[in-house]
């Protein structure tokens, strides 16, 4: 049985037949959210929200304990709000 390693944020993950696909970017309560690399086709915000009136999205960072939501650019090592560790914060697109 391979070592088990808990899931972190900037983890690489890799798909059954060893290829990197990426790394891992936030968490929620379905799993997690991963970047990925070149020859990998992943959904735009574009795609997302194809046939739907938006505003223009920002990308920002969001805790999964207390909803706080702050700029990307600025991502803390915890939550400035309830103080959650960096693995509970993710991306998210605000309208």
């Amino acid at each position: 049985m391979a070592d088990e390693t808990e899931p972190t944020v900037g983890m690489t993950v890799y798909a059954e037949d060893g290829s990197e696909l990426g790394s891992i970017r936030g968490f929620d309560e379905d799993g997690f959210y991963v970047t990925i690399r070149g020859g990998f086709a992943g959904m735009s915000i574009e795609h997302e929200r194809a046939g739907h009136e938006f505003g223009e999205a920002e990308l920002m960072w969001r805790c999964s304990d207390c909803g706080e939501m702050g700029d990307l650019d600025e991502l803390p090592d915890t939550c400035p709000n309830c103080g959650a560790e960096r693995e509970n914060l993710y991306y998210w697109t605000e309208d």
